[in-house]
């Protein structure tokens, strides 16, 4: 069962991350267990504060939701060992009579060759036309021939070497072998035995037949096999006793791995237009077969966008996942889909809410645990009530949820917003809640930090502005803009990297020296992205 993943934005908080964990819980609970919370960065600390506290282990981190060969249904066929037999082989060809070919892999698994049925053919003819056995392994040919050693020697001999024949009852010369350098296969001829083993041939072969009770104490060289085949499928078997490490290609091979991107495969398979690739692992196991016909039609990745609506704040090759839902609370933004899909979206201060709405109404009381971190969640994102966003709604939700995990949301959320960042460098408290927008033909990106304790951290304002200037022209950003949102002052003091006019018309304020402090503004959503749109739209 293909995984749904439940993902949050870039850079994310602590909404995005356990809005994340509690849809994948909520629709789990209802029976789909194929749900599974991600996030795309890493976990701030106050977030690993929450899930510390509550006893949860942060989600699976994902990179990308680029289709890759292991979203292909590609061919598992069977992984063969370079010493197992062309019979083999083929036998397993004929139970998977759509596997154009077969991986042959060393002892530790990783890749040595790939055998197609071509190789198989063409050895055969070649085998037939030369008529000589070179080197095979003598438990190889006693199991094409169904046979066994009936003599001493035959225990000593470990591998077979010459050229077949099959001693005809007649008594022409011609017909009869000269070298000892040969595999002789005959019946009950006790003369022809005879001669053969005082000859001291390489191997001699008795189809539906016994070695004659005066010949077996002879001495010789000989390895003598019995087989209950007659002579012509005993000859043509013998061939299939060859190791499949001979005869697989091994040369010019192209191999993909389970994470290779399917757009950049395609470019070599057009270019090496080989019938069949072998799949590797990340130790280079084996573990497949790839063709151009698995290229048709890809299994996308499945995700349910939670907290996000934006493409540029979403997980990297979201354009070629199929997306089951977004549930959000931000403005509409820029996604597309191809089908139509259930959207929620509304005017609440935290994801969180609408989700433990969404328990409501489908019966289902979340784990104390569970309600507790959403409670953590709903506190986070309005600032402990305080911001703009926040609505009845929400703190109706957020008390109900810290009665379900009774605990007391003040003490909760003194806990959240004391949670120290004096330890971390610039650049990780920049980036820690970052996102990037587009408004009206302009590229931005606001940071925000939530602290109780801003002036000391507008004391880092050059480290903050480096960092910000080496951003914002990298990539070309017309704005940029770092909020320093302060609980106790309920205010914030930005920090933006652009330009003056923009920062004084859009908030109604005198910047100096690349800093303004905005009373009152609390939430990057709701109050400094609807002031830039409007300036600009």
């Amino acid at each position: 069962m293909e995984p749904i993943y439940v993902t949050g934005h870039r850079n994310p908080d602590t909404d995005s991350i356990v809005a994340a964990m509690a849809y994948a819980s909520l629709r789990n609970a209802l029976g789909d267990r194929e749900y599974e919370a991600a996030c795309l960065g890493p976990v701030s600390d106050e977030t690993q504060l929450v899930l510390d506290y509550f006893g949860f282990q942060p989600p699976k981190r994902i990179h990308n939701m680029h289709t890759q060969v292991q979203d292909l249904e590609f061919d598992k066929p069977p992984i063969l060992d370079t010493g197992v037999t062309v019979s083999r082989a083929w036998n397993e060809f004929q139970k998977y009579p759509t596997f154009a070919s077969l991986p042959v892999a060393r002892e530790d698994g990783t890749i040595y060759g790939i055998l197609s049925r071509t190789d198989i053919a063409s050895y055969h003819m070649t085998g037939i036309q030369s008529g000589i056995l070179e080197n095979v392994p003598l438990f190889n040919l006693l199991s094409v021939l169904e046979g066994r050693v009936l003599n001493d020697a035959g225990e000593n001999i470990d591998a077979i070497t010459g050229e077949v024949i099959i001693a005809l009852p007649q008594a022409q010369e011609n017909l009869l072998f000269h070298s000892p350098h040969s595999v002789v296969i005959c019946g009950h001829q006790p003369d022809m035995i005879r001669r053969a083993m005082e000859m001291n041939v390489n191997c001699l072969v008795l189809c539906q037949a016994e070695l004659p009770e005066e010949l077996r104490h002879l001495e010789t060289n000989t390895c003598v096999i019995s087989t209950p085949l007659d002579a012509y499928r005993a000859a043509r078997r013998m061939f299939q006793a060859t190791p499949v490490g001979r005869i697989c290609n091994t040369q010019n091979l192209v191999c993909f791995h389970l994470e290779d991107r399917v757009d950049h495969i395609k470019e070599q398979v057009l270019k090496f237009r080989h019938p069949s690739y072998p799949i590797l692992d990340e130790h280079d196991r084996a573990v497949g077969i790839l063709t151009r016909y698995h290229l048709l039609r890809p299994n996308r990745k499945k995700v349910v966008l939670v907290d996000h609506n934006e493409v540029a704040q979403s997980v990297p090759g979201l354009e070629e996942a199929e997306i089951l839902e977004i549930i959000d609370h931000h403005r509409l933004a820029d996604i597309q889909t191809n089908n139509p899909i259930y959207v929620r979206n509304e005017p609440v201060g935290s994801t969180n809410t609408i989700i433990a709405g969404m328990f409501q109404e489908r019966g289902l009381m979340p784990s104390a645990k569970m309600a507790g971190m959403m409670a953590a969640a709903i506190l986070a994102d309005t600032v402990m009530f305080k911001s703009p966003t926040c609505t009845s709604r929400d703190i109706r939700m957020a008390e109900r949820m810290a009665r379900i995990a009774n605990i007391s949301l003040d003490e909760l959320g003194k806990k959240i917003f004391s949670a120290s960042t004096g330890h971390k460098s610039a650049e990780e408290l920049l980036f820690s809640d970052y996102k990037e927008f587009h408004i009206a033909g302009h590229d931005l990106a606001v940071a925000q930090i939530t602290c109780v304790d801003s002036p000391q951290m507008l004391e880092r304002k050059e480290e903050f502005l480096a960092l910000m200037k080496q951003k914002a022209q990298k990539e070309d950003f017309s704005l940029m803009i770092l909020m320093l949102t302060d609980v106790l002052l309920e205010g914030t003091q930005i920090i933006y990297v652009g330009d003056n006019d923009t920062i004084e018309q859009a908030f109604s304020v005198t910047p100096r020296d690349n800093t303004a402090f905005l009373p009152k503004v609390m939430s990057r959503k709701k109050q400094v992205i609807p002031m830039l749109s409007a300036l600009w739209g």
